[in-house]
């Protein structure tokens, strides 16, 4: 199937909450990556989400190019392209992107898929990210506002994020302190500014103790609890059922009830990245031990070609990172899910 259009990437979202599950949304950095996260939503029967960071996109465009909006732009064409041979739909999406960044990523993608519209196309991206963490919520409130209009305009969904996910991602950095945990005025506020729909669609990432990077099971105190107290209270005021679309970040390392609590409360994208990045190498890490002097020519020798050839471990990389996508969707319960 093609990469998702507007009305596919609504309809997969308005299913999901309908029907409690979530979509993995899976970072990617090449096209190895790219191939292994579509073979994993095909291998489940999952539509889902492919997204790429300011710091994959730089990666995309090559490491000495460092062009965010070069390798956005490569890596949505070729995806548009391979994606046609996988039984599943795909939405593709920027992630978290800083005030300081904008300019440089998500404002020319916008205007790309602009004049895309207007020629008739649907948009490059299916979503993009405006991450205003680190400013104070009125004026995260008031770029998220103006960013919706031109999302709206360009037919793509936008998601923001009120609170703050902690740890480090490509940069972004997240204290650990109390604005881990969204409050309802949180939620109040960014309904007030944005609509509940009727100005643009967007999705949420309201925070509930989210961490980003590597933790054990239980090492993080979530309190997905607070989304349901959100949905509830800003449901009650404006008569609507679960009012937000809700993303979930920093899910390495929650526990199983706790991703499943988040989906019952309205989440319908989670991001996954550490995890997916563990499992692409793992696989490669253990060809090279394993074929030591195969892989290098050792005290003169001229190694083996069948065992240095990238092929050989990439296969296994993107197998490996492949079972791990099938295994977030079978956590979010979107295996077998897909739109046919």
């Amino acid at each position: 199937m093609p990469i998702a259009s507007p009305e596919v990437y609504a309809e997969m979202l308005d299913r999901a909450k309908a029907g409690a599950f979530a979509y993995p949304a899976i970072n990617v950095s090449s096209s190895q990556t790219l191939h292994a996260a579509l073979q994993g939503f095909a291998e489940a029967e999952s539509d889902g989400i492919i997204q790429v960071s300011t710091g994959g996109a730089e990666y995309l465009s090559g490491p000495t190019i460092k062009d965010m909006v070069t390798g956005s732009v490569a890596f949505a064409a070729f995806a548009h392209e391979v994606a046609k041979k996988y039984s599943v739909n795909v939405a593709l999406h920027t992630d978290h992107c800083p005030e300081n960044k904008l300019d440089g990523f998500v404002r020319p993608l916008l205007a790309i898929s602009k004049e895309r519209v207007a020629r008739g196309e649907n948009p490059l991206f299916q979503s993009h990210m405006w991450d205003g963490s680190a400013v104070p919520l009125h004026e995260n409130l008031q770029i998220a506002e103006d960013l919706l209009a031109l999302t709206h305009a360009a037919k793509i969904v936008l998601e923001i994020e009120v609170g703050v996910v902690g740890g480090e991602e490509d940069g972004v950095v997240g204290a650990i302190d109390e604005k881990l945990y969204s409050t309802v005025e949180d939620a109040m506020a960014t309904a007030a500014a944005l609509g509940l729909g009727e100005k643009g669609r967007y999705m949420t990432a309201l925070t509930f103790g989210n961490v980003h990077g590597v933790y054990k099971p239980g090492n993080v105190k979530l309190r997905p609890e607070i989304l349901k107290e959100i949905q509830e209270q800003v449901g009650a005021k404006y008569g609507k059922e679960k009012p937000f679309d809700l993303v979930f970040h920093g899910g390495s390392g929650s526990l199983l009830s706790e991703i499943r609590d988040a989906v019952d409360y309205g989440v319908v994208k989670m991001n996954v990245d550490t995890d997916t990045q563990y499992a692409f190498t793992r696989p490669v890490a253990d060809h090279m031990l394993r074929n030591y002097e195969g892989v290098l020519k050792v005290d003169g020798e001229v190694g083996n070609k069948k065992q240095y050839d990238p092929r050989a471990w990439g296969k296994a990389a993107e197998a490996g990172m492949a079972a791990r996508v099938a295994q977030a969707c079978q956590d979010l319960r979107s295996t077998g899910t897909r739109i046919k």
